[in-house]
């Protein structure tokens, strides 16, 4: 038997209430009170440890957490009018893997927001074929 994805993301905070409500109202991720599930749209899932003196991000914290988008753009002007600090590098973009943002949560989290292309999402692949 294998693993069939990622069954939870579980870490600490100072205020958990709080920066489940951030997740919830600015990037749509979590559940609503008295939930905990979040259903999710079927995608690709990068798992992948790094070393640990990778610059990829920030050195005091051992964890970043990418979040798939479909519309990059879009989520990036509703975080910016919400006064949400948005990092884009078009270094980090790559026409096989897709566009990339980085963000932070109120405790400094790294957060980095993910619109794969349809090469690295098969299900991408499949819609772009339908249309």
């Amino acid at each position: 038997m294998a693993v069939t994805g990622i069954g939870g993301f579980f870490f600490r905070a100072r205020d958990p209430q709080a920066l489940a409500e951030w997740y919830l109202t600015h990037l749509g991720v979590g559940a609503p009170e008295g939930a905990f599930v979040w259903p999710q749209q079927a995608g690709p899932t990068v798992f992948q440890p790094f070393s640990e003196d990778s610059a990829y991000f920030p050195a005091d914290r051992g964890w970043m957490l990418n979040l798939r988008v479909d519309d990059l753009d879009s989520m990036l002007a509703d975080l910016s009018a919400a006064g949400i600090a948005i990092t884009r590098n078009p270094d980090w973009d790559s026409p096989q893997v897709g566009r990339f943002a980085r963000l932070y949560d109120p405790e400094g989290n790294p957060v980095e927001l993910w619109e794969p292309t349809a090469v690295s999402d098969p299900a991408r692949r499949t819609a772009a074929a339908s249309d």
